[in-house]
């Protein structure tokens, strides 16, 4: 009877997604949760890592369980817990064709969705295991159809006209320009625009922040308004830039610097250090590299030792035969990656380099090895190498004891 009461206490632990310390002051209830469930409009770019609080939740609730559907109304509703032990803690275990739940992580009540897809969009809500529900979101991932370098201000609106009623009009709203991504050196902004739809029909159930503007993609655009949410997505800007570096504080006092300077270190300057992340990888293998501590609003780079990898030269969808290139959540992807590509791999973060993937290739045991691999090159010129110096010690050793005996011969005669 004890193990089936532990068995069921172990189980009824692993279902709850998060359960708030007793000891500690349960903010989240000092937030009165509305009488109707209404759902927050929440538009994204997709592969961006997305975050959505449970604002509020009633104080007698010490958990929340997050559910996903796609349609209102809809009887398919899956619940986002870890209890199948599907949780992940990094955007870079995660891959584009992967399913939901195996890029999702619930921390402090809150759900968090690594590289959003299209499909993820729809209806999420946070509630209990018994399925009572207390906040809502209505999210729209919504991918990038045009990338801008060279930066217009012309809005593109669109409207459709029922005689003489205006239904919706369509229009881009863009974020502002990030930080240079880079300092001392050649950089890139960004701007995120995403869509948004303008109309007197939409569905009441759902809160926006502007009144009658909610995005392309939301499920407070009726079916019937006509908009083809197909045709109409996100846009990227990227611009060019070139900003210094902040100033380096001196952090010690003019008694700690003129020590040094009797110690003769007044001229050495000390060096960026920057975390190190060392990661190998099986070769002829999909790769994924993720900037440690990047949130979708920040200005992220990447250098390959020294070389500058640019949006314009690299950024997804410019060649559709590139092996590498950039998304639109920043990360650095690796189709697939080869024997060459392994080194060092400099991230920046808001202008600031964050940090050193030192990334290492290695081949599956038992493939088989061509001499065009630069590893076997290589090896097989040490070998040769070697076989050669021995060769040439073996040599130089028989000819020196044929020199010894002629010589030791010539003096036995001359005796």
């Amino acid at each position: 009877m004890t193990f089936f009461l532990l068995i069921f206490c172990v189980s009824l632990s692993t279902l709850v997604a998060y359960e708030a310390p007793e000891d500690k002051e349960d903010v989240f209830a000092s937030r009165v949760c509305p009488a109707f469930l209404v759902f927050d409009n929440a538009a994204y770019l997709s592969d961006m890592t997305i975050e959505l609080p449970c604002h509020c939740k009633p104080e007698e609730a010490h958990s929340v369980v997050w559910y996903y559907q796609k349609q209102l109304g809809s009887t398919d509703i899956r619940a986002l817990t870890d209890f199948q032990g599907t949780s992940v803690v990094d955007s870079s275990h995660v891959g584009r064709g992967s399913e939901l739940r195996s890029r999702f992580s619930i921390r402090l009540f809150s759900l968090l969705i690594f590289r959003a897809q299209e499909s993820d969009s729809g209806h999420y809500l946070c509630g209990t295991v018994s399925g009572e529900f207390f906040y809502g979101y209505d999210v729209d991932v919504q991918k990038a159809k045009k990338v801008s370098f060279l930066w217009s201000k012309t809005q593109r609106v669109a409207a459709v006209k029922s005689g003489d009623n205006l239904l919706f009009q369509v229009f881009t709203s863009f974020w502002s320009w990030s930080v240079c991504d880079r300092c001392d050196v050649p950089g890139e902004q960004t701007r995120v625009g995403l869509c948004y739809v303008k109309s007197d029909y939409l569905e009441v159930r759902y809160r926006r922040e502007t009144h009658k503007v909610t995005s392309c993609g939301s499920s407070a655009v009726p079916k019937g308004l006509g908009l083809e949410k197909d045709k109409y997505g996100a846009e990227l800007g990227v611009k060019n830039c070139n900003v210094p570096c902040p100033p380096k504080t001196e952090l010690s006092s003019p008694e700690h610097q003129a020590l040094l300077e009797f110690l003769g270190y007044s001229e050495q300057k000390p060096s960026v250090t920057v975390p190190v992340y060392y990661h190998n990888h099986q070769a002829d293998t999909l790769l994924i590299l993720s900037c440690p501590g990047a949130r979708p609003e920040h200005a992220v780079a990447w250098d390959r030792g020294s070389m500058p990898l640019y949006r314009s030269q690299y950024m997804e969808g410019l060649n559709q035969s590139a092996r590498i290139f950039i998304d639109t959540g920043h990360h650095l992807h690796f189709q697939p990656v080869q024997l060459e590509d392994k080194g060092s791999y400099f991230c920046w973060l808001q202008g600031k380099y964050a940090a050193e993937i030192r990334l290492g290739v290695y081949l599956r045991l038992g493939q088989r090895r061509l001499l065009s691999d630069p590893e076997s090159m290589y090896a097989l010129k040490v070998i040769l190498i070697c076989y050669m110096v021995l060769t040439a010690v073996f040599l130089l050793i028989v000819f020196g004891q044929c020199f010894w005996r002629t010589l030791k011969a010539k003096r036995l005669t001359l005796v």
